[in-house]
Formats: structure tokens, sequence, C-alpha cells
């Protein structure tokens, strides 16, 4: 065998060896980054539903809120009184409060608070209203805001509605 054969060979082999070498080391830290899944407290993955009117969640076929493990949808809120019909029509500032009051009341039955909320989705047919009384958030909000996004739009589901606002809630252990 020639000399530069040889030096091929082993050329080939110092760099086959060299990615083995690093493709092993980057499975052993993957390995290590991983929890041990034996030392933690097993959460309920099973969905938890909630309606908090039931009739009117049922004639419009959603569910107010679910509950997987730690992590809490809530469908957008809008102020209608327990019949689904709307309130406070016209005045958005109240229409407003009324949402964040059912808000309330959801996070209330999960044993959460405004604090638990990570994200906070507000639709409106008014962005210039919105941004009038968007200081009070400051009252819902005590220790910080949640991430979000404020999205003006067309129309919501009844042509009273005003103002709709979705929460995604995530409740430490």
């Amino acid at each position: 065998m020639n000399t530069s054969k040889i030096f091929t060979l082993l050329l080939i082999f110092i760099i086959s060896t060299s990615f083995f070498n690093c493709e092993e080391k980057v499975k052993t830290e993957i390995t290590k980054e991983k929890p041990d899944t034996t030392e933690h407290k097993q959460v309920n993955e099973t969905p938890e539903y909630f309606l908090l009117r039931p009739e009117v969640e049922k004639a419009y076929g959603y569910s107010h809120a679910v509950k997987i493990g730690n992590s809490i949808k809530v469908s957008g809120a809008v102020s209608m009184d327990d019949e689904g019909n709307p309130t406070a029509v016209g005045d958005f500032e109240q229409q407003m409060k009324n949402c964040y009051s059912d808000l309330d009341k959801v996070l209330k039955h999960y044993g959460c608070t405004f604090d638990d909320v990570v994200v906070e989705n507000v639709f409106t047919t008014d962005m210039s209203k919105f941004l009038e009384f968007a200081g009070y958030r400051t009252e819902i909000y005590k220790k910080q805001f949640p991430t979000g996004s404020w999205l003006g739009v067309t129309e919501l589901a009844v042509p009273e509605f005003m103002i709709e606002i979705e929460l995604e809630v995530h409740k430490s252990n």
C-alpha cells in the first residue's frame, strides 16, 4: 500500500472517529438535560371542563374553560347575562368590567387569580375605546401583566358585544 492511500485511510478513520465522538457527546449532553420523571410529581392530563353558563354554552357549542394538568384555557368572556343576552349595550367600559368579572369567576373555580394568567388576548370592535379604558387592567393585574395580543375585529358573536377577552393560565403545584 502506498503512503497516500495509508494517509487517506488514516484521515477517514480520524474524521469518522471524531464525528462519532461528537455525536456521542451530544447524545450524552441531551440525556443529562432531561429531568428524571420518577422524581417529579405526576400531573393529571385528563381534561377538566367548566361551564360558567351551562345552557348558553351548550347552545353555542363551547366550554368556558378547559384545564389539562397545570394549564387552563379560558374562552373569550363577553358581557352577557345568564340567559346569554348582551348586557351594558353601548357602554364599553362596563362591558369590559363584566368580562373581567366573569373571568374572575372562572379563575376562582380553579383556585386561581389573575396573578396566574400568562396570556390575555383582547378582541374588540372599537380599539380606540379599548385604549381609552385599558388603564382599568391595572386593577386586574396587580403584580405583572401577562403576554397577549389586542386585536381590532369587525364583529364579535353578537352585534352588541364590543369586547371579548380570553385567557391562558398556568397554575403551579
